[in-house]
């Protein structure tokens, strides 16, 4: 048996061994993930998202809206009586990618679907200080304007399709038209409108 002093000197054998316990270590935590239902099976009620929230979702992501709003709320007391129930590994089955995050300069967005209007999300968007007034929030005006590239959705959508997403191929194909005169406010405002809802309805 190899002496502790011996591991520590030989750089080399000190490498294979820290790689050796975090693969270990690693695989011990997530390879049960992989099993339990909780965990990959969507919650009730779960659907994946319609066109326009996955274009919203996109626009999300490409405004960088995660870098300071999270989407995860943790199961204690503090957040879920200020943001409601603690997120479930089961409503993000759909996300690619998922949201999380851990930054909140903004509060987190979880639960937002249905807490306002969509006319207040308008505003809000455009400049929140309107609604805010102590908020450092940039305004997005651009995006009541800006109408919605519906070129490539339904590839993104047979993508997402691949990788588990029960759409059909009439909701692939009907994709394109659904978008046909929408802007891009319109489709952050469905993105947030439906965050947390499928939890949300059940209480």
């Amino acid at each position: 048996m190899l002496k502790h002093e011996a591991i520590e000197k030989n750089i080399g054998l000190m490498m294979i061994m820290i790689v050796l316990v975090i693969s270990v270590g690693g695989l011990v935590q997530i390879v049960p993930l992989y099993f339990m239902h909780s965990t990959t099976e969507p919650v009730e009620g779960l659907e994946p998202y319609s066109p326009l929230r996955l274009t919203g979702r996109d626009i999300y992501v490409r405004e960088g809206c995660y870098l300071c709003h999270s989407q995860m709320i943790r199961p204690f007391r503090a957040e879920t009586e200020r943001y409601g129930h603690y997120s479930l590994a089961g409503e993000f089955v759909y996300d690619r990618p998922f949201q999380w995050g851990s930054k909140r300069t903004g509060p987190d967005l979880h639960r937002v679907g249905g807490r306002y209007s969509d006319e207040w999300h308008r505003v809000h968007l455009i400049d929140p200080r309107d609604v805010v007034p102590e908020s450092i929030m940039p305004g997005y005006p651009w995006l009541e304007t800006t109408e919605i590239d519906n070129t490539d959705i339904a590839r993104k959508m047979q993508v997402l399709k691949t990788l588990g997403a029960p759409y059909t191929e009439q909701q692939i194909s009907e994709a394109k038209k659904q978008l046909e005169g929408k802007t891009e406010m319109d489709a952050v405002i469905a993105y947030l409108q439906g965050l947390g809802t499928a939890v949300k309805s059940r209480r």
